[in-house]
């Protein structure tokens, strides 16, 4: 237990810019890169942690490094027990608010620890966490977004061989419910009807609107069915999800956008969906999650993740209802080691801590001051 005496000295941030191999056009954005927040850890003992933030914005890199900097300050000698200290450095934000970027920070902050444990241990961060290195069921997510349909099938055949997938998602949330079938159909055909697709609206539909294509989507897809319709309507309106899910057939999607546990609690509590999906930068780190997968397994609720794969594959590795592992390589140019995948399954390997080892010279390349 000596190897787990650490104490923390500080956190130091850098902010990289990487281009997209294929821009993602979503109903609420389209993203041509990707900005990250790559935090490094250091502990008196000499044992670093390191994870990353997804930032969706460049702007948003000085005002969760600011955070992070008070963070530090605050825990600066403290030891490295982040299951301990969350509530901590949750209520030393509090000033800022419990949600958006303020719980970024406590993520960053949170993982950081946990990898700097890992490594201190020897371990793999699943394994540190009571799990196991098995694979991964994964669907790829880097692209399908807002396009014509013969150009969505053709993506889709293109996203399912890079990595022998079996699933990939599909954006949809068109001006018309003919268009997204459209686009539906098209990628079905492509692809057979054997491989998993789940669609997202990103919040694009009121609820009446969000039944009716849901509905239609029973309808359309009765014989391969869709994996689940993910974030039908605007993601803090619990009462319409729920009412989504009860009136449609195909399972609910929504999590990506809980901050915090408590989230998924109300979520749970109003019976809002069918899956959840945390975003392990929003629901509070590896601890917020931690929580996060008790809930979901107590409710006997299928949970999958949300983006930044290398940390949430080590996380999904140690839930008990989990379900798919969300892939995008977004991350992949600035890692030393990215994230293998082989059969459309997330292969984890016995490396100390959450596998996250940064390439210098690339992030050197994307860096942006901050």
């Amino acid at each position: 237990m000596g190897a787990l005496a650490l104490t923390v000295r500080g956190v130091r941030t850098r902010a990289v810019d990487v281009p997209l191999r294929r821009p993602l056009v979503a109903k609420i954005a389209t993203f041509e890169s990707a900005p990250l927040l790559l935090v490094d850890l250091e502990t008196g003992q000499g044992v670093s942690g390191r994870t990353y933030l997804f930032l969706y914005r460049r702007q948003a890199a000085a005002l969760v490094s600011g955070l992070l900097d008070e963070i530090a300050a605050a825990m600066r000698g403290a030891p490295v027990a982040p299951a301990a200290s969350w509530d901590r450095v949750r209520r030393a934000l509090t000033l800022y608010g419990h949600s958006g970027l303020t719980t970024m920070a406590l993520s960053a902050f949170d993982a950081a620890c946990w990898d700097a444990l890992a490594r201190a241990a020897g371990e793999p961060l699943a394994r540190l966490l009571g799990g196991t290195l098995d694979p991964i069921p994964a669907y790829n997510s880097n692209g399908l977004g807002i396009v014509p349909p013969e150009a969505a099938a053709a993506e889709a055949r293109e996203l399912l061989a890079e990595g022998g997938f079996r699933a990939a998602k599909v954006r949809v949330g068109r001006d018309t419910l003919a268009e997204d079938l459209a686009a539906l159909r098209a990628v079905r055909r492509a692809v057979g009807p054997d491989i998993a697709l789940p669609c997202d609206f990103n919040q694009s539909l009121d609820v009446m609107e969000a039944v009716r294509r849901g509905r239609a989507f029973d309808r359309a897809f009765e014989d391969e069915g869709l994996l689940w319709i993910e974030e039908p309507v605007v993601y803090d309106d619990f009462e319409g999800n729920a009412k989504v899910a009860r009136e449609v057939e195909t399972p609910i999607q929504i999590g990506e956008n809980f901050h915090g546990p408590r989230d998924m609690a109300d979520a749970i509590a109003a019976r809002a969906a069918d899956y959840m999906m945390p975003d392990f930068e929003r629901i509070g780190g590896v601890t917020g999650w931690l929580r996060a997968a008790a809930l979901a397994d107590a409710a006997g609720i299928r949970l999958s993740s949300h983006l930044m794969p290398e940390i949430s594959a080590q996380l999904l590795a140690a839930t008990p209802t989990a379900h798919y592992l969300e892939y995008v390589d977004w991350a992949a140019p600035i890692l030393a080691r990215p994230l293998a995948i082989e059969d459309g399954f997330a292969l984890l390997d016995d490396r100390p801590g959450s596998g996250v080892e940064w390439d210098e010279d690339a992030v050197s390349r994307y860096r942006f001051p901050i």
